[in-house]
Protein backbone atom coordinates (compact mmCIF):
# COMPACT_ATOMS: atom_id res chain seq x y z
CA UNK A 1 0.00 0.00 0.00
CA UNK A 2 2.47 1.97 0.82
CA UNK A 3 4.75 1.67 -2.27
CA UNK A 4 1.78 2.85 -4.47
CA UNK A 5 1.04 5.95 -2.08
CA UNK A 6 4.57 6.89 -3.21
CA UNK A 7 4.54 6.67 -6.79
CA UNK A 8 1.03 8.44 -6.82
CA UNK A 9 2.63 11.46 -4.75
CA UNK A 10 5.26 11.50 -7.11
CA UNK A 11 3.28 11.24 -10.04
CA UNK A 12 2.03 14.53 -8.79
CA UNK A 13 4.74 16.45 -7.77
CA UNK A 14 6.27 16.11 -11.13
CA UNK A 15 3.12 17.30 -13.00
CA UNK A 16 3.35 20.26 -10.71
CA UNK A 17 3.95 23.25 -13.08
CA UNK A 18 5.00 27.33 -12.10
CA UNK A 19 2.59 29.78 -12.59
CA UNK A 20 2.61 31.76 -15.48
CA UNK A 21 3.22 35.44 -14.87
CA UNK A 22 4.24 38.96 -16.02
CA UNK A 23 6.12 41.81 -14.19
CA UNK A 24 5.67 45.94 -15.07
CA UNK A 25 7.98 47.26 -12.37
CA UNK A 26 8.66 50.44 -14.91
CA UNK A 27 5.78 52.24 -12.98
CA UNK A 28 5.52 55.88 -14.02
CA UNK A 29 6.92 57.19 -17.75
CA UNK A 30 7.25 60.99 -17.88
CA UNK A 31 7.88 61.75 -21.40
CA UNK A 32 7.02 64.67 -24.37
CA UNK A 33 5.42 64.70 -27.26
CA UNK A 34 7.30 63.66 -30.73
CA UNK A 35 9.46 61.45 -27.85
CA UNK A 36 10.00 57.38 -27.93
CA UNK A 37 9.30 54.98 -24.65
CA UNK A 38 9.75 51.40 -24.30
CA UNK A 39 7.69 49.87 -21.48
CA UNK A 40 9.06 46.99 -19.99
CA UNK A 41 7.32 43.67 -19.38
CA UNK A 42 9.31 40.44 -18.86
CA UNK A 43 7.35 37.46 -17.97
CA UNK A 44 7.80 34.13 -16.65
CA UNK A 45 5.65 30.89 -18.17
CA UNK A 46 6.29 27.15 -18.20
CA UNK A 47 4.12 27.41 -22.00
CA UNK A 48 6.53 26.76 -24.65
CA UNK A 49 6.23 29.24 -27.45
CA UNK A 50 4.07 31.79 -25.12
CA UNK A 51 1.36 34.47 -26.43
CA UNK A 52 2.34 37.87 -24.94
CA UNK A 53 -0.75 40.40 -25.28
CA UNK A 54 -0.63 44.52 -25.19
CA UNK A 55 -3.56 46.29 -23.48
CA UNK A 56 -3.95 50.30 -23.35
CA UNK A 57 -6.74 52.04 -20.93
CA UNK A 58 -7.61 55.02 -21.18
CA UNK A 59 -8.84 57.52 -18.31
CA UNK A 60 -12.43 56.31 -17.74
CA UNK A 61 -12.36 53.65 -19.93
CA UNK A 62 -11.82 49.81 -20.29
CA UNK A 63 -8.27 47.98 -21.43
CA UNK A 64 -8.44 48.21 -25.02
CA UNK A 65 -6.22 45.16 -26.98
CA UNK A 66 -3.79 46.51 -28.70
CA UNK A 67 -1.03 43.58 -29.93
CA UNK A 68 0.05 40.07 -29.13
CA UNK A 69 3.34 38.81 -29.76
CA UNK A 70 4.61 35.19 -29.92
CA UNK A 71 7.24 33.30 -32.24
CA UNK A 72 8.87 35.61 -34.91
CA UNK A 73 5.45 37.82 -34.95
CA UNK A 74 3.16 40.32 -33.96
CA UNK A 75 0.16 40.71 -34.58
CA UNK A 76 -2.07 44.69 -34.30
CA UNK A 77 -5.62 45.36 -33.76
CA UNK A 78 -6.32 47.98 -36.38
CA UNK A 79 -6.17 51.18 -34.38
CA UNK A 80 -2.44 50.06 -33.71
CA UNK A 81 -1.45 49.08 -37.17
CA UNK A 82 1.00 51.63 -37.40
CA UNK A 83 4.60 51.97 -37.20
CA UNK A 84 4.88 54.19 -33.84
CA UNK A 85 3.67 51.17 -32.28
CA UNK A 86 6.26 48.09 -31.87
CA UNK A 87 6.67 44.83 -29.89
CA UNK A 88 8.62 41.98 -30.66
CA UNK A 89 9.06 38.98 -28.07
CA UNK A 90 12.00 37.45 -26.73
CA UNK A 91 12.94 34.69 -24.34
CA UNK A 92 11.90 36.40 -21.25
CA UNK A 93 10.41 40.18 -22.22
CA UNK A 94 8.17 41.43 -24.79
CA UNK A 95 9.06 45.61 -24.35
CA UNK A 96 6.20 47.72 -26.06
CA UNK A 97 7.49 50.73 -28.24
CA UNK A 98 5.69 53.63 -28.79
CA UNK A 99 7.43 56.16 -31.72
CA UNK A 100 6.26 59.89 -31.91
CA UNK A 101 4.79 59.98 -28.73
CA UNK A 102 1.37 61.76 -29.05
CA UNK A 103 -0.80 63.57 -26.51
CA UNK A 104 -3.56 60.50 -27.15
CA UNK A 105 -0.86 58.05 -25.52
CA UNK A 106 -1.40 58.76 -22.42
CA UNK A 107 -2.67 55.52 -20.39
CA UNK A 108 -1.88 53.09 -18.94
CA UNK A 109 -0.29 49.84 -20.41
CA UNK A 110 -1.22 46.45 -19.65
CA UNK A 111 0.85 43.23 -20.54
CA UNK A 112 -0.53 39.68 -20.31
CA UNK A 113 0.49 35.50 -20.93
CA UNK A 114 -1.77 33.68 -22.37
CA UNK A 115 -3.89 32.32 -21.16
CA UNK A 116 -4.77 35.04 -18.50
CA UNK A 117 -6.72 36.40 -21.21
CA UNK A 118 -8.93 34.71 -23.49
CA UNK A 119 -7.24 35.91 -27.07
CA UNK A 120 -10.85 37.17 -28.02
CA UNK A 121 -9.99 40.69 -29.06
CA UNK A 122 -13.69 42.04 -27.99
CA UNK A 123 -14.27 44.09 -25.30
CA UNK A 124 -14.22 41.81 -22.24
CA UNK A 125 -15.29 43.72 -19.24
CA UNK A 126 -16.14 47.58 -19.08
CA UNK A 127 -14.26 48.21 -15.49
CA UNK A 128 -10.95 45.56 -15.29
CA UNK A 129 -8.92 46.93 -12.42
CA UNK A 130 -5.82 44.83 -10.82
CA UNK A 131 -6.65 43.82 -6.94
CA UNK A 132 -4.70 46.20 -5.58
CA UNK A 133 -5.54 49.13 -7.86
CA UNK A 134 -1.71 49.12 -8.77
CA UNK A 135 -1.06 51.29 -12.07
CA UNK A 136 1.13 49.50 -14.28
CA UNK A 137 2.55 52.23 -16.99
CA UNK A 138 1.10 55.25 -17.32
CA UNK A 139 2.04 57.73 -19.47
CA UNK A 140 1.68 61.40 -18.70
Amino acid sequence: MEHWLWIILAALFFECKGEDKVIQEQGDVIAAEGDTVTLGCRFETTTTGPTLFWYKQEANSYPKYMLHCFSTSTVKADEFNVDRFDSKINETSVPLKIQKLQLSDSAVYYCAVRPTVTGNTKTLYKNLWSKDNRILHNIH
